[in-house]
């Protein structure tokens, strides 16, 4: 598709934008299913707006992806089959590479609320059923370049501890009104998307707000100019070259691995019900 003519020819226009279905304070922006088929790596986002403790993401599992959540406001409590537990306040990241198979729950740390963005990551062949992983970043571990927080890969000069196999950027920016804030994808990153969690931001000839918009496939900058004070999160990356073979909680790249992961998971399910954690 051609550049629209009223943008500059570095400018990559939006291919599609939606502002997803919203149930039970969570606005579905992206599943596996639809806009995730097009942006693969990134195959599914969450904007989560949990009002009490009595709003928790009960324990369930997942394979083959990892989760990456970031925090805007409040206090995220989290636990994991893995033994990992603990609280993530605003600012804070967490990346739960479930691989061959984890369980985890999460919700608003007791007598607050929570709000935050959660993407799921599909994995190559190589971890897809490879160990779990959890890494939790506090505020002051998050590095930056400018307005930008590099949550995974790199930016500018600074690169996140949070380094996947594939080349992945993955980016939460605050901006003030009427600040312009410019991303240049590293060479590769053919997918290019945001979501506006807070505010409005201009971008591509149009205005965002509370929704996720996909650029068109190119190499050209991105440029947003804030409405207000504005945060949202924004991912670049390679397409990931495999198919998407779906479960309920988790995405593979064969029906072989879904299998294999489905009974990794139904092997974890079984010890903590034994245990009683379920």
């Amino acid at each position: 598709m051609n550049a629209r003519p009223d943008l500059p020819a570095a400018t990559r226009p939006i291919s599609y934008r939606t502002s997803g279905r919203t149930g039970g304070g969570v606005t579905r922006l992206v599943s596996p299913g639809d806009l995730g088929q097009h942006i693969k790596p990134f195959v599914f986002v969450d904007l989560f707006e949990l009002a009490s403790s009595r709003h928790k993401m009960g324990m369930h599992p997942h394979s083959g992806i990892a989760t990456v959540t970031v925090i805007l406001d409040g206090a995220l409590e989290y636990r994991e089959s893995t033994g990992s537990h603990g609280m993530l306040p605003a600012g804070g990241i967490e990346w739960m590479r479930a691989g061959g198979g984890v369980w985890h729950e999460g919700g608003p740390a007791a007598g607050g609320a929570v709000t935050g963005f959660q993407l799921w990551l599909a994995l190559p062949p190589e971890d897809e059923n490879g160990p779990a992983q959890s890494i939790y970043l506090a505020p002051e571990q998050v590095p930056s370049e400018g307005p930008a927080r590099v949550v995974i890969g790199r930016h500018g000069t600074a690169a996140s501890p949070i380094a996947p196999r594939a080349p992945i950027n993955y980016l939460h920016v605050t901006l003030r009104d009427g600040e312009t804030w410019r991303y240049q994808p590293p060479a590769g990153h053919d997918v290019a998307w945001v979501a506006v969690g807070r505010g409005a931001v201009d971008t591509a000839g149009t205005t965002l707000e509370r929704e996720v918009a996909v650029f068109e496939q190119g190499s050209g900058e991105l440029v947003f100019t804030a409405r207000g004070k504005t945060e949202f999160v924004l991912g670049s990356a390679p397409r990931h070259p495999h198919d998407l073979v779906t479960g309920y909680y988790s995405v593979h790249t064969s029906q072989a691995a879904l299998e294999r992961g489905e009974r990794e998971i139904a092997r974890i399910g079984a010890r903590l019900r034994a245990g009683s954690l379920l």
